[in-house]
C-alpha cells in the first residue's frame, strides 16, 4: 500500500510518502497561496506518487479537533481523492520535526519542517498499523 501523509497548515502543507512500512520520505511542501491552488498541487502529488491512502495529522482530543476535522474534510473534498483518508494524532509532530533540523540547517519557513512533521505523522501511523 502506498501512503501520502499530509500536515495541513494555513501557509504550508507538509507531505511525506511511504510504499514500505519501514521507509518514509519527506516530499517538498506545498506553499499555500489559496485553497484551490493548494488542493490542486496536493492532488497532483497524490496522483504522481500513485497513493492508495492519505494519512492526515489531526490534533486528537484537543479543543480544536472538530474544527480541524471540518477543515481537513473540506480540503480533501477539493483534492477529490477517492482512496482512503485516515487520521493520525499529530500532537508534538512539529516540535519533533524542528528538533530533527536543529543545528543542521538554518531554520527558514520553506516547508521543510512541515514535511518532516508529515513524515513523523506517517511513521507513527505505520508503527501503530504494523505494531513495531
Amino acid at each position: 500500500m502506498k501512503y501520502i501523509a499530509i500536515d495541513l497548515g494555513l501557509k504550508r502543507i507538509g507531505l511525506a510518502y511511504s510504499a514500505h512500512k519501514d521507509i518514509v520520505t519527506p516530499l517538498p511542501a506545498v506553499i499555500r497561496k489559496n485553497r484551490n491552488q493548494a488542493s490542486s498541487e496536493v492532488k497532483k502529488i497524490i496522483q504522481e506518487w500513485e497513493a492508495d491512502a492519505v494519512v492526515i495529522g489531526v490534533p486528537l482530543g484537543g479543543s480544536s479537533e472538530d474544527e480541524m476535522r471540518r477543515r481537513i474534510e473540506h480540503f480533501m473534498n477539493l483534492v477529490d481523492f477517492e482512496g482512503k483518508v485516515l487520521y493520525q494524532d499529530e500532537a508534538g509532530s512539529s516540535l519533533e520535526a524542528e528538533n530533527m533540523m536543529k543545528g543542521k540547517i538554518k531554520y527558514i519557513r520553506d516547508g521543510r519542517v512541515d514535511s518532516l512533521s508529515a513524515m513523523v505523522i506517517l511513521q507513527r501511523f505505520l508503527a501503530k498499523k504494523f505494531k513495531f
